[in-house]
């Protein structure tokens, strides 16, 4: 039988003396031989790059922002450094990783500059992983550039990496860490079912590759779905595009993961208004948005193109809306310090 200590009583653990500061934390040592969760604080720091975010995720939280510094040299280089303890927390590291690579960077010296001040455990909260569409050698010698950034975060030091619908699945598995996964889902489906409210709803997919989500979504909201099959002269450019299904006097709704030169969304979008689409609407991930995406957008068939805030969206385009992940996230780190599933995050 395990003997509880009294408060003030001194304890022999793996040969230290330690003195019980109250029964709980008495007891917690000697029968699970480590700190509970809820005995260490938990502290979020943000990168330049999605502070905004981060500062909704505390606002969420009940948490205030931790201070980090950003020291920027004349030629390029910068370093960071922490404004106050962090020794023994959890750290939540809130970074996307969309081009520059100044943000991927900025995250890896967050990272080693909280190891080498002793936090407890880090934690990578990545809305946006860069680099996901290089997952795969799809032709002789290229780089697998998704790869070699999880090695790089791996290598820094993270014991956990929170994302956001990553660009291929497998992703995953490059990580010798815990990785969860969130899905956008979450919100963008509420919204369609209260806000949206579309009565010959018909989801589609712009190429074969995103069929399991559109499925998904389909089976959730219990409407048809179509896809759009694509052949590409190079990246970013779309040579042939069809659709496969039929669109007539349908309300369709465009999924992706994200939109970078909206090329192939606009151009599905055409097509589909062009076979007899009721109205064509968009709802995507992360908004890269490069040039001239937000351009493409005005001047495509599309009504209303709705994506997240993993990535800040600041350009000029009348047809877009944003969608606050921010209470997902908070939730999610929640969950993670107080080792409580986030399996109710999950819709579909």
């Amino acid at each position: 039988m395990t003997k509880v200590a009294k408060k003030g009583q001194k304890l022999f653990y793996k040969g230290f003396s330690i003195k019980a500061k109250s029964i709980n934390f008495a007891q917690n040592l000697i029968t699970n031989n480590k700190m509970a969760p809820s005995n260490r604080p938990f502290k979020v720091f943000s990168g330049t790059a999605t502070k905004y975010l981060a500062e909704e995720i505390c606002s969420s939280l009940g948490c205030e922002l931790g201070k980090l510094k950003v020291q920027k040299f004349a030629d390029g280089e910068f370093g960071v450094s922490y404004e106050e303890s962090i020794r023994g927390c959890y750290v939540f590291l809130v970074q996307s990783t969309f081009p520059n690579a100044d943000n991927l960077m900025e995250l890896l010296l967050m990272i080693d500059a909280a190891k080498r001040a002793s936090a407890y455990k880090i934690f990578a909260v990545i809305p946006y992983f860069g680099w996901a569409r290089q997952d795969r050698k799809d032709k002789p010698r290229v780089a697998i550039g998704a790869k070699l950034v999880a090695d790089m975060l791996s290598t820094a030091g993270i014991d956990r990496l929170i994302t956001m619908d990553l660009h291929a699945d497998q992703i995953q598995g490059f990580f010798n860490v815990p990785v969860d996964h969130l899905y956008s889902s979450t919100v963008f489906l509420p919204y369609i079912q209260n806000n949206l409210k579309l009565e010959n709803l018909t989801v589609a997919s712009p190429d074969v590759g995103g069929s399991k989500r559109a499925n998904s979504y389909a089976k959730y909201l219990g409407c048809p779905m179509v896809l759009c099959h694509k052949s590409r002269e190079k990246a970013n450019v779309v040579s042939e595009m069809t659709v496969i299904g039929d669109v007539k006097d349908r309300d369709v709704i465009i999924l992706d993961d994200m939109v970078d030169t909206a090329g192939t969304l606009t151009k599905a979008a055409d097509l589909m208004t062009n076979a007899g689409a009721k109205s064509v609407r968009a709802i995507v991930t992360h908004p890269v948005m490069s040039d001239p995406a937000s351009q493409r957008v005005e001047e495509s068939s599309l009504k209303e193109i709705y994506f997240t805030n993993s990535i800040p969206f600041a350009k000029n385009c009348s047809k877009a809306h944003v969608i606050s992940v921010a209470d997902l996230f908070a939730d999610t780190i929640r969950r993670v310090y107080e080792d409580l599933s986030i399996s109710e995050n999950y819709l579909i």
